[in-house]
Protein backbone atom coordinates (compact mmCIF):
# COMPACT_ATOMS: atom_id res chain seq x y z
CA UNK A 1 0.00 0.00 0.00
CA UNK A 2 1.57 3.64 -0.90
CA UNK A 3 1.40 6.00 1.87
CA UNK A 4 -0.32 9.12 1.54
CA UNK A 5 1.26 12.25 0.81
CA UNK A 6 1.50 15.23 3.22
CA UNK A 7 -0.54 18.01 1.63
CA UNK A 8 0.39 21.42 1.78
CA UNK A 9 -2.49 22.19 4.52
CA UNK A 10 -1.19 19.45 6.74
CA UNK A 11 2.60 20.61 6.53
CA UNK A 12 1.41 24.39 6.84
CA UNK A 13 -0.41 22.90 10.27
CA UNK A 14 2.69 20.85 11.07
CA UNK A 15 5.26 23.91 10.67
CA UNK A 16 2.89 26.60 11.93
CA UNK A 17 2.81 25.43 15.22
CA UNK A 18 6.59 25.08 16.10
CA UNK A 19 8.91 27.39 17.92
CA UNK A 20 11.02 30.13 15.63
CA UNK A 21 14.62 29.92 15.46
CA UNK A 22 15.44 33.58 15.58
CA UNK A 23 17.77 35.30 17.32
CA UNK A 24 16.82 37.32 20.32
CA UNK A 25 15.46 40.22 19.85
CA UNK A 26 15.67 43.63 22.41
CA UNK A 27 12.02 44.24 21.32
CA UNK A 28 10.15 41.37 21.88
CA UNK A 29 10.92 37.99 24.25
CA UNK A 30 12.91 35.16 22.56
CA UNK A 31 12.69 31.22 24.03
CA UNK A 32 16.19 30.85 22.40
CA UNK A 33 19.78 32.41 24.85
CA UNK A 34 22.56 33.82 23.07
CA UNK A 35 25.91 35.44 24.03
CA UNK A 36 27.86 37.65 21.77
CA UNK A 37 30.20 35.34 19.25
CA UNK A 38 28.42 31.94 19.81
CA UNK A 39 26.13 29.96 17.96
CA UNK A 40 21.80 30.78 19.22
CA UNK A 41 21.13 27.86 20.75
CA UNK A 42 17.38 27.22 21.03
CA UNK A 43 15.50 26.52 24.71
CA UNK A 44 13.24 23.45 24.66
CA UNK A 45 9.34 24.19 24.59
CA UNK A 46 7.07 21.63 24.49
CA UNK A 47 5.45 21.22 21.22
CA UNK A 48 1.57 21.56 20.73
CA UNK A 49 -0.19 18.44 20.95
CA UNK A 50 -1.57 18.38 17.73
CA UNK A 51 1.93 18.53 16.50
CA UNK A 52 3.24 15.95 18.39
CA UNK A 53 0.43 13.75 17.38
CA UNK A 54 1.17 14.50 13.87
CA UNK A 55 4.55 13.90 13.93
CA UNK A 56 3.83 10.67 16.14
CA UNK A 57 1.76 9.59 12.75
CA UNK A 58 3.89 9.96 10.22
CA UNK A 59 6.64 8.22 11.87
CA UNK A 60 4.81 5.50 13.20
CA UNK A 61 3.88 4.47 9.31
CA UNK A 62 5.39 1.32 8.12
CA UNK A 63 6.89 2.67 5.26
CA UNK A 64 8.56 6.17 7.08
CA UNK A 65 12.00 5.92 7.21
CA UNK A 66 11.82 8.79 9.28
CA UNK A 67 11.93 13.11 9.15
CA UNK A 68 13.09 15.82 9.69
CA UNK A 69 11.53 19.30 10.83
CA UNK A 70 14.17 22.06 9.33
CA UNK A 71 14.50 25.77 10.34
CA UNK A 72 15.03 28.13 7.20
CA UNK A 73 17.57 30.68 6.81
CA UNK A 74 21.10 31.38 5.87
CA UNK A 75 22.09 27.97 7.82
CA UNK A 76 19.31 25.17 7.73
CA UNK A 77 18.99 23.51 11.10
CA UNK A 78 17.50 20.39 12.69
CA UNK A 79 14.76 20.99 14.93
CA UNK A 80 13.51 17.90 14.88
CA UNK A 81 14.09 14.21 13.70
CA UNK A 82 13.13 10.86 13.94
CA UNK A 83 14.41 7.62 12.23
CA UNK A 84 17.89 6.57 12.43
CA UNK A 85 18.66 7.69 8.82
CA UNK A 86 18.66 11.42 10.65
CA UNK A 87 20.66 10.32 13.47
CA UNK A 88 24.45 11.97 13.67
CA UNK A 89 26.28 13.30 10.66
CA UNK A 90 23.73 11.60 8.51
CA UNK A 91 20.94 13.94 9.38
CA UNK A 92 23.23 17.01 9.22
CA UNK A 93 23.97 15.88 5.57
CA UNK A 94 20.28 15.48 4.90
CA UNK A 95 19.30 18.18 6.30
CA UNK A 96 22.09 20.72 4.00
CA UNK A 97 20.82 19.08 0.84
CA UNK A 98 17.58 19.28 1.57
CA UNK A 99 17.72 23.03 2.36
CA UNK A 100 20.38 23.50 -0.82
CA UNK A 101 17.25 21.11 -2.99
CA UNK A 102 14.77 24.03 -2.07
CA UNK A 103 17.03 26.97 -3.06
CA UNK A 104 18.20 25.67 -6.50
CA UNK A 105 14.13 24.92 -7.11
CA UNK A 106 12.98 28.18 -6.13
CA UNK A 107 15.35 30.12 -7.74
CA UNK A 108 14.61 28.11 -10.70
CA UNK A 109 11.25 28.92 -10.64
CA UNK A 110 12.50 32.51 -9.99
CA UNK A 111 14.69 32.69 -13.43
CA UNK A 112 11.47 30.79 -15.36
CA UNK A 113 9.44 33.16 -14.52
CA UNK A 114 11.86 36.52 -15.42
CA UNK A 115 10.69 38.00 -11.51
CA UNK A 116 12.34 37.21 -8.57
CA UNK A 117 9.53 36.55 -5.71
CA UNK A 118 6.64 36.61 -7.89
CA UNK A 119 4.56 35.17 -5.25
CA UNK A 120 5.00 32.00 -6.62
CA UNK A 121 7.01 29.75 -4.33
CA UNK A 122 6.94 25.73 -3.68
CA UNK A 123 4.84 24.37 -1.65
CA UNK A 124 5.41 20.36 -2.16
CA UNK A 125 8.21 18.49 -3.13
CA UNK A 126 8.91 14.87 -4.28
CA UNK A 127 11.76 13.33 -5.26
CA UNK A 128 12.04 9.53 -6.00
CA UNK A 129 14.64 7.44 -6.32
CA UNK A 130 14.85 3.66 -6.88
CA UNK A 131 14.81 2.77 -2.79
CA UNK A 132 13.33 5.91 -1.75
CA UNK A 133 11.01 8.84 -1.88
CA UNK A 134 11.66 12.39 -0.14
CA UNK A 135 9.02 14.58 0.49
CA UNK A 136 9.50 18.24 1.25
CA UNK A 137 6.91 20.49 2.50
CA UNK A 138 8.56 24.32 2.59
CA UNK A 139 7.10 26.64 4.94
CA UNK A 140 8.31 30.68 5.02
CA UNK A 141 10.28 29.19 8.32
CA UNK A 142 10.64 25.70 8.10
CA UNK A 143 10.72 22.85 5.81
CA UNK A 144 9.63 19.63 6.72
CA UNK A 145 10.83 16.81 4.73
CA UNK A 146 10.16 13.26 4.85
CA UNK A 147 12.12 9.98 3.97
CA UNK A 148 9.73 6.90 2.61
CA UNK A 149 10.47 3.47 1.47
CA UNK A 150 7.69 3.50 -1.64
CA UNK A 151 8.31 -0.40 -1.86
CA UNK A 152 6.69 -0.94 1.44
Amino acid sequence: MAMQSISPTMSASLVGATTTTTEASPARPSSFTSTPGTHTTPVHTPMPPELEQTLALVSAHRSVLGYLLLSRGDQVSIIRHSGVVFEGEQGRKYASVIGRIVESVQAGLEEVSGEENDGDHIRFMRIRTKRHELMISPDDRYLLAVLHDPAT
